[in-house]
């Protein structure tokens, strides 16, 4: 549990606010040092205890067995496919705020309201540096092209991050096209998909391959690690793109419980998540990108370069995700 403050503590804070004699319950598959911060200063702001609980998985299956009796209020969750599966469930209920609508894009949102995005990530293409030159890949498309053959390293192609990325090709191509590429990346494979993010830049340091799929933020992690800055500073960051129209991205994101006990607490601490001293968090311990305009990546984020993402609404791109795990399986990917 997050502490709640007391009350000569949020007078001391001189807090705009009243102390409300509430408390808001998290459900969340993140783990609670990457929240904790950002929970921490919204009990410090309004004197809400945050009481969070660590799903690593089984989120959906719990909330239906609760049912009415449920003492979550909000859902904290990472990917597209996760927050559209949780809306898709009935297990969360709309949400109409002004003040999230005016901090996060609509392409991040639900039509519905039944999600919103927190931050972007971007599942990038990493390459060796003194073995590939890294003008020569801009686009996922290019990953097929056979010249890359037995250089790519990549985890599961069934990993959720690549369900999605495979997906956006879907959402961008077409099924046909989409399985063409597939193929072409599974041709060009240096081993059989296996490991984390990490695992695949580790492995082009190690010679192991000269390209890697992952996400930008593990570069993060990884360089405050002595051991691991080593691997991450043997690669090329390229943003690349997918159908020609920006970045592939994927979001984390929130939702509301259809039966939130606490639901007033609730949409204050989901629109505080959305405003700028959470983004500003978000950035800095995360190595996440902010969805609030005004909030500028962090300075390490900022280093890696700017990039325009992909466009297309996420909603839109997650609907395409049962299709994309039958072509991973038809390609029989992992194999």
């Amino acid at each position: 549990m997050l502490k709640r403050l007391s009350l000569l503590a949020t007078l001391a804070l001189g807090a705009a606010q009243p102390l409300l004699a509430e408390e808001v319950n998290i459900y969340s598959s993140r783990q609670p040092q990457l929240i904790n911060p950002i929970l921490e200063a919204f009990s410090e702001q309004t004197g809400i205890d945050v009481n969070v609980v660590f799903i690593k998985s089984g989120m959906i299956e719990r909330l239906r067995a609760e049912g009415k009796r449920t003492p979550a209020d909000v859902v904290l969750t990472v990917d597209i496919a996760n927050l559209a599966a949780i809306a898709d469930s009935g297990v969360t209920q709309p949400v109409h705020s002004g003040v999230i609508d005016a901090n996060i894009p609509p392409q991040y949102r639900d039509p519905d309201g039944l999600w919103s995005g927190l931050t972007m990530r971007s599942r990038v293409v990493f390459t060796a540096k003194d073995r590939v030159d890294a003008s020569q890949i801009t686009a996922f498309e290019d990953l097929a092209d056979p010249k890359w053959k037995g250089t790519i390293c990549v985890r599961s192609g069934l990993h959720n991050y690549n369900v999605a990325l495979v997906a956006a090709m879907i959402a961008h191509h077409g099924e046909a096209a989409t399985e063409d590429w597939l193929r072409g990346l599974k041709a060009n494979l240096a081993r059989r998909p296996q490991g984390n993010d990490r695992a695949q830049i580790k492995a082009v340091w190690a010679g192991e391959c000269d390209i890697a799929i992952a996400n930008t933020y593990y570069l993060g992690e990884m360089l405050q690690d002595p051991e691991q800055a080593v691997w991450a500073n043997s690669v090329n960051l390229v943003f690349a793109t997918v159908g020609g129209q920006g970045a592939h991205v994927n979001l984390s994101g929130m939702a509301m419980t259809k039966s939130a006990p606490h639901r007033e607490a609730a949409l204050q601490l989901m629109e505080y998540l959305t405003s700028e001293p959470a983004q500003k968090l978000y950035a800095e311990l995360n190595y996440e990108y902010p969805l609030l305009a005004s909030v500028k990546p962090s300075e390490l984020g900022q280093s890696w370069g700017d990039f325009t993402p992909d466009p297309m609404p996420m909603a839109e791109i997650a609907k395409f995700r049962p299709a994309a795990l039958k072509l991973i399986e038809k390609v029989d990917f992992d194999g």
